[in-house]
């Protein structure tokens, strides 16, 4: 989407007042009034914190009357109903209306929740009986009755926890890590799971939740501060399950050699890049991106953590995937909520939990607009959706199909059978895995409420929302001047070669060179230097003679550089007098120069291709200017300026 806020004069106009006493119309165009309220909104919103004048009223409606012109232009042309157009302006409303469909308050809380539990990291053990991907009623409650037995057990002796895990856990690491999670922090647990551990004292049981891997109960052991992110680098030395003795006795030595080396002094990087087996850290000298809790193995995680200094590392040290030394690097603290806001948005837009601001929006707007609903007209559908569904191939009975029995009414609006029978013929994909029928068209009808609420309140925006659909003038009116303008100015001065060259024809004295000079600038180390430039250029020598005889022991004693150049585009040649000669030695920010001024050249036009940039600016604002005089001269435009200078 091209960029509606480089037009050189945006604005949000908003519907036209009617008009008052307090609100009388300051401008016509044509048949066409602008109240004195619709300008203000707008000049203000430009000018937020300046003195109003009545100079500055005067240029700014000017302004705003050629902005009106154009977007008339436009319109008339049609191109406010071409395709192209209205697609555009489509999405850019979809961006726009984004905020406005949502709970903005538990939104705002939710990012809020979510930066002050990243200030804890939580240890915590679980134990998990799973449901299916797609459960039935049956299967749900087995899995709740399963959980609370386990509960049950588990309360009468909370210490044996583990051993519960072990036994009942379907999680498959329990039968090695007791149900151990380790340490993590917000935003890496789906988000019930997460406030449940949150929630839950240290050294008590909490639960069950549902999520949808199943049922957890859970066990929380530790609450720390968050020790923020740290980047290390490492080297490895690679073992694998099951290695025989002798190769984790020879992997081990190779590991205490780089650790001597080290200790002798050699470089940390340079001993990755040759012996690590992370090659693709050790191409970075074992440089590793930056990480926090949760993130990497246990005896990694607090072997890194553990080093005060950037610097230090640790003796080797083995994990499940060999044996390691690590590199301190830095260690970053948590981030202020100001500098993490955008990142917790964007990261909770992606997780389950951005659910609940929609969700609760929904029901609000169900209550603003009395949400009424005959969930028995949903009996039909049970019995005529069959497995053929599945395969993307069932059909509506007409009768269904046809139906004007309402299943809901919102704000007086009817939603009827024969509306969710589409809905639901529009939703059907084939391959889909069979489920329950009553489930399948429950869970759709859901849907269709859900997103009937949010189409209706989306309809609405313009109106609930003054500002909104303000916004939204503004981008349509700056999309519909941005295409005009570009044909009629930007475009056309670039692609109209012979109209550019008859305009610089006709203005060759507005694009002028003053006087330049043609010079050499001798750049050396010190007086004597300059002394012997100057010199040289009194007996006449040329540039490669001097660099010759100085540059002898050294390329670096003397540097020139050769010009054409209006004497205010220099700072070198604003040092010497400005006439033909030699001048210096002159001191310039340490260094000694000798300036040969060669020639002084008399102002003259600058060729087509010396100013070909400013020649095509100007002729922009020329095409401009005559379009908007050809605009003037085809309306009538009337402005009240006793109305105007009564801003205030």
């Amino acid at each position: 989407m091209k960029n509606v806020l480089c037009i050189l004069f945006s604005t949000a106009v908003l519907a036209v007042a009617a008009q008052t006493s307090d609100n009388p119309v300051l401008l016509r165009i044509d048949d066409k009034a602008v109240t004195q309220l619709e300008f203000e909104t707008i000049y203000k919103k430009n000018n937020r914190d300046s003195a109003i004048t009545k100079a500055d009223l005067d240029e700014y409606i000017e302004l705003f009357i050629n902005f009106k012109l154009k977007v008339m232009e436009a319109e008339a042309m049609g191109r406010d109903t071409a395709s192209q157009f209205t697609k555009e302006l489509a999405g850019y409303r979809e961006q726009l209306a984004a905020p406005y469909l949502v709970d903005k308050a538990i939104s705002d809380s939710l990012v809020r929740e979510a930066y002050n539990r990243l200030s804890t990291e939580i240890r915590a053990s679980h134990i998990l009986i799973k449901l299916p991907a797609d459960p039935s009623p049956a299967d749900t409650l087995a899995a709740y009755k399963k959980v609370m037995d386990v509960k049950e057990k588990v309360m009468k002796k909370p210490e044996k926890f583990g051993d519960f895990a072990k036994t009942y856990s379907e999680d498959p690491s329990a039968s090695s890590n007791s149900g151990d999670l380790g340490y993590f922090t917000s935003l890496q647990m789906v988000y019930p799971f997460e406030s449940l551990v949150y929630d839950t004292p240290v050294g008590e049981i909490g639960g069950p939740v549902r999520t949808r891997f199943g049922y957890h109960i859970v066990k929380t052991a530790d609450k720390r501060k968050a020790r923020g992110q740290i980047r290390v680098a490492h080297i490895m030395v690679r073992t694998e399950s099951g290695d025989p003795d002798e190769v984790m006795a020879n992997n081990q030595k190779r590991i205490e050699e780089v650790y001597e080396r080290l200790e002798a002094g050699e470089d940390f990087a340079g001993l990755a890049r040759k012996f690590s087996d992370d090659r693709s850290s050790a191409a970075r000298g074992g440089e590793l991106p930056e990480f926090g809790t949760g993130k990497m193995v246990g005896e990694f995680e607090e072997a890194a953590f553990a080093l005060e200094n950037p610097g230090d590392y640790t003796k080797p040290f083995t994990s499940p995937y060999g044996f390691h030394i690590v590199k301190l690097i830095e260690k970053i603290p948590l981030k202020s909520y100001e500098e993490m806001e955008k990142e917790l948005r964007s990261r909770i837009g992606r997780d389950n939990r951005s659910d609940i601001p929609k969700n609760i929006f929904i029901a609000k707007r169900k209550k603003e607009y009395n949400f009424k609903e005959k969930t028995k007209r949903l009996k039909p559908f049970y019995k005529d959706i069959d497995t053929s569904y599945f395969s993307g191939r069932w059909t509506p009975p007409s009768k269904l199909a046809s139906s004007s029995k309402v299943i809901f009414t919102l704000d007086g609006r009817k939603y009827t059978q024969g509306d969710f029978a589409k809905y639901l013929k529009e939703s059907m994909r084939p391959g889909r895995k069979p489920t329950n029928i009553n489930k399948l068209v429950d869970e759709n009808y859901a849907n269709f409420v859900s997103k009937s609420v949010m189409a209706y309140e989306n309809s609405r925006l313009e109106e609930k929302h003054p500002e909104f659909k303000a916004l939204l003038s503004e981008y349509r009116d700056g999309i519909l001047l941005f295409d005009l303008t570009d044909e009629k100015v930007w475009s056309r001065a670039v692609s109209d070669s012979a109209g550019l060259a008859d305009f610089y024809a006709e203005n060759k004295e507005e694009f002028m060179w003053d006087e330049r000079a043609a010079f050499d600038i001798y750049t050396v180390e010190d007086k004597a230097a300059a002394d012997k430039v100057l010199n040289m250029l009194k007996k006449g020598k040329n540039q490669d003679e001097i660099r010759d005889a100085l540059n002898e022991s050294s390329a670096l004693k003397v540097r020139v550089e050769s010009g054409l150049k209006e004497r205010e585009a220099s700072a070198a040649l604003q040092l010497a007098d400005w006439e033909v000669g030699h001048h210096g030695p002159l001191e310039s920010e340490g260094q000694m120069m000798v300036i040969h001024i060669k020639e002084i050249q008399e102002p003259r036009p600058k060729a087509f291709d010396e100013a070909r940039g400013l020649i095509t600016a100007a002729y922009q604002t020329y095409l401009e200017n005559k379009w908007v005089e050809k605009l003037r001269s085809e309306h009538e435009v009337e402005v009240d300026r006793a109305v105007l200078y009564g801003i205030k």
